[in-house]
C-alpha cells in the first residue's frame, strides 16, 4: 500500500459555502494515480469546515449559509469574542460540520455521487487563506 500526502493552500473565500471539488481533484491529479483507494481531506482551521453535499443548484449553498447563520450567529451568551462577533459562531459551525471528509478514489478520480460536491464552509466574515491536507492511500 502506498500513502501520499500534500497540502492545498486556498485563497481567502468570502463567508458562506463554496464548491471546491475541482481544486481537490486538481491536487489529486498531481499525486501518483491509484486504481482503488481512499482520500482524507482535512482543514487545518477551527473556523471553517468541510462537507459533502449538492453540487448542481447554487441555491443549496445559499440555504446552507442561511441555516447555519440562523442556528449559531448573534447569541447574547457568547463570551469568546476576542476576535470578533463571528468568531464563536464560526467555531460552532466548524464543530457541527466537521474538519475532515473521506472520499473513495477509483481510477485516480474522486468517486462522488452524481450530485455530490465538496464544500468549503467559510464561517468568518473576513477570513484569510485556508490550508487543506490531502492524504491518499490505496493500491
Amino acid at each position: 500500500m502506498q500513502i501520499k500526502q500534500r497540502s492545498i493552500k486556498l485563497d481567502p473565500y468570502p463567508r458562506g459555502f463554496h464548491l471546491i471539488t475541482h481544486l481537490v481533484q486538481e491536487a489529486l491529479d498531481e499525486l501518483p494515480s491509484l486504481e482503488v483507494g481512499m482520500m482524507n481531506l482535512f482543514i487545518q482551521h477551527t473556523s471553517a469546515s468541510l462537507s459533502i453535499n449538492e453540487n448542481a443548484d447554487p441555491l443549496v449553498l445559499e440555504d446552507m449559509e442561511s441555516f447555519y447563520t440562523d442556528l449559531a450567529d448573534d447569541k447574547p451568551y457568547y463570551i469568546h469574542t476576542y476576535e470578533g462577533k463571528d468568531d464563536m459562531p464560526a467555531h460552532i459551525k466548524s464543530t457541527l460540520l466537521g474538519a475532515s471528509i473521506s472520499v473513495p478514489i477509483t481510477k485516480g478520480r474522486l468517486n462522488l455521487g452524481t450530485w455530490q460536491g465538496i464544500y468549503l464552509g467559510e464561517h468568518r466574515d473576513h477570513a484569510g487563506p485556508r490550508t487543506l491536507v490531502l492524504s491518499l492511500w490505496g493500491a
